[in-house]
């Protein structure tokens, strides 16, 4: 794979509008050749989403989901920005697989990765600082490993991050990217809650053996 240069990717973004990170990915995937990764991000619909992602998106919809048995139920906000999109099967659908998507990721805590708190990020470094296997490395060495460390761990937590349930090729935020080039209109993932039945409850621990001795006790 070919190292990508921070000026590459500036270039790249500057041509098509899209996000820093959006660029880096094609670039990678076709050995640094913009013309091809400018084609990728059409083809995704991500240059276009770039586009329209400041303008103001206060319609869609809440959508709930639960999971078969009852045991896991999910509500999500995803909003587009007119109820005329919102009544859309595209976007219907949409929603549906957000749904679907959290409630099949019970580490996901978070919309995206800049919604997670600075102070749990430090804390996630402290942590990972403090590791047996990185005591015996440079400094340089080890904030370089942590960071890794680190990033990969705020991506489990990040909704846009997952891979798509129904499609392992691309994240949910290509997912929704998709989405907006399709339908013309910024769409933003808002928030979400997550249930599972019994969460946080604390539930009496019965020991099989010692009832079955109590009982014949009695006899």
């Amino acid at each position: 794979m070919a190292e990508i240069s921070a000026k590459l990717v500036k270039e790249l973004r500057d041509a098509t509008g899209a996000g820093m990170m959006d660029c880096k990915k094609p670039l990678q995937e076709n050995d640094g050749d913009k013309e091809k990764a400018s084609e990728w991000l059409r083809q995704k619909g991500i240059s276009s989403a770039s586009k329209k992602e400041g303008r103001v998106a206060a319609e869609g919809l809440v959508e709930s989901y639960i999971h078969t048995g009852g045991r896991v139920g999910v509500l999500v906000e995803i909003n587009c920005e007119t109820d005329f999109v919102a009544r859309r099967d595209e976007f219907k659908s949409l929603v549906k697989d957000v749904a679907m998507q959290i409630a099949a990721c019970p580490n996901v805590e978070y919309v995206k990765v800049s919604d997670i708190p600075t102070d749990m990020v430090e804390k996630e470094k402290a942590i990972e600082m403090g590791r047996d296997d990185l005591s015996n490395k440079p400094e340089n060495i080890r904030a370089k490993i942590v960071e890794g460390r680190i990033e990969k761990r705020l991506k489990e937590l990040s909704l846009m991050d997952q891979p798509f349930i129904k499609d392992q090729n691309i994240t949910v935020e290509e997912l929704v990217k998709q989405s907006v080039s399709q339908l013309g209109e910024n769409i933003q993932v808002r928030r979400f809650s997550r249930f599972v039945l019994g969460e946080g409850i604390e539930k009496e621990e019965s020991n099989f053996a010692e009832e079955v001795a109590a009982q014949a006790g009695k006899k």
